[in-house]
Order: C-alpha cells, then sequence, then structure tokens
C-alpha cells in the first residue's frame, strides 16, 4: 500500500480534460492507496453546504467516496480555492480536515503538508484577504449564498483564470521560500514537508531529509508518491 499527495487540479466541469483524467487515476488507487492527501485548490470553487453539493462535482466525490469505502484514509488540506469544506467532507466521506496544514505520521516519518499560500510572509495583503475569506461571518454568508448564484460567480472566476493561466511548464516555483519554509519544518523535526499552490513540481534533499512541491493537476499531472520509506515525484499518463 502507498500513500498519494495530489493539489491543484482546479477542476470545474466534469467533460475538461484534466477532470477526467483525475477520475481515471482515482479508479486506479482502488485498493491500493492507503493514504490519500489531497492538498488544496482540488476544486476551482467549493463552498460546504449543509445538505446540498455543486452537481458537477458529484462525479469526484463519488471517486472518493469509493476510495473511502475501499479502506483510503483521505486527509484534506484547505487550499485558498477551497475552504470551509463542510460537512459532507467531514461527516460523509470522514476526511481529516486540516485548514492550515499540519504533521499527518507515515512508517514513523513525519511529513508537514501544507496548501503552500502561506510560505511567503512579505505578503501581507494576500494574508489578511486570507483572513476575512475564512471569518467566521463570511463563512456564515457564504452558506446563506443560494448554490446557483455560488456556481455563477464560480464559473466567471474560472474563465478568467483559465485565460490568464499561464502553463506550468513555463514557470519555477520560488525555491528559495520553499527551501526556507522546509528548513523550518525539519529543524523542528520533520522528514519530509509537501507543498502545492505553485502549480510546478520540485524536489529537494537536505540531509537525508526532502522537500516536494506538488506541481499541478492542470497540464503536469504530477503527484507525489510514499511507498517503502521514500517520498517521490510521479506524474500520471493514462493508457491510450
Amino acid at each position: 500500500m502507498r500513500d498519494l499527495f495530489i493539489a491543484d487540479a482546479h477542476l470545474l466541469a466534469p467533460e475538461d480534460a484534466n477532470y477526467r483524467r483525475l477520475l481515471d487515476f482515482l479508479r486506479t488507487q482502488r485498493g491500493e492507496t492507503r493514504t490519500l492527501v489531497l492538498l488544496g485548490d482540488i476544486f476551482e470553487f467549493w463552498i460546504g453546504y449543509r445538505w446540498c453539493v455543486f452537481s458537477a462535482y458529484v462525479p469526484l466525490l463519488e471517486a472518493l467516496r469509493e476510495l473511502r469505502e475501499a479502506g483510503t484514509r483521505i486527509v484534506y488540506v484547505e487550499g485558498n480555492h477551497d475552504f470551509h469544506l463542510g460537512p459532507y467532507f467531514a461527516e460523509t466521506l470522514g476526511c481529516d480536515i486540516l485548514p492550515d496544514g499540519g504533521v499527518i505520521e507515515l512508517d514513523g516519518q513525519k511529513i508537514h503538508i501544507s496548501h503552500g499560500d502561506l510560505i511567503d510572509p512579505a505578503d501581507r495583503g494576500y494574508r489578511l484577504l486570507r483572513r476575512i475569506l475564512r471569518s467566521r461571518p463570511l463563512r456564515a454568508l457564504a452558506t446563506i449564498l443560494p448554490p446557483d448564484w455560488a456556481w455563477a460567480i464560480a464559473r466567471r472566476a474560472g474563465a478568467l483564470s483559465r485565460r490568464s493561466h499561464t502553463p506550468s511548464l513555463h514557470r519555477e516555483p520560488p525555491l528559495h521560500l520553499l527551501e526556507e519554509h522546509a528548513r523550518r519544518h525539519f529543524a523542528a523535526g520533520c522528514q519530509a514537508v509537501v507543498t502545492g499552490h505553485f502549480h510546478a513540481p520540485a524536489r529537494r534533499d537536505f540531509d537525508g531529509n526532502v522537500m516536494i512541491a506538488l506541481g499541478d493537476w492542470i497540464d503536469q499531472y504530477s503527484y507525489a508518491v510514499f511507498a517503502d520509506g521514500k517520498l517521490s515525484l510521479a506524474r500520471f499518463s493514462p493508457k491510450g
């Protein structure tokens, strides 16, 4: 059994190529995966309503449910597109939800996981916006917003995001920030640090410890695998 780490799929519509590929990938993992760690921005937009979910996301939610029923533990670190996950993830799927990330232990190794949007301490504007978006009053307001309105906002935001999206093949993650972030957690006793958010995969070794930036599930289809005590980057290439 192995453990998988995925981030930044930004799923919007089931007919999209990255959505279909993620479903294909998850189907191959039934009974093969001990832990699935989702490091945020799996959805382009998510609000956790009490009694309903967005219909476009039902195929993914069903795939996650099937994994859970096959024995996979699901850990969800909230991102900057999918927070306030709500009762479906906590109660129906039984996910371990880490709003700001944290440490998980696999085979005796401590692995720090986070979305990665907070690793730049100088980005005060974003940190303020994040606090506002995750505040209790805004959370309460979001859950009374009619779902159709919320979905319309998501479609608009997704279209704008796709127009401005730079393929991650042409990006470089901020390695100096990632390395500083990793060193802090190595000093605190972690053996590995895994982040998402930056849409470009990277791996660095530090005297037996390892740092991984996951890349994305938009045009990289990259993820991390923990198996036999080792953490590595991989890429999904569907057959046919």
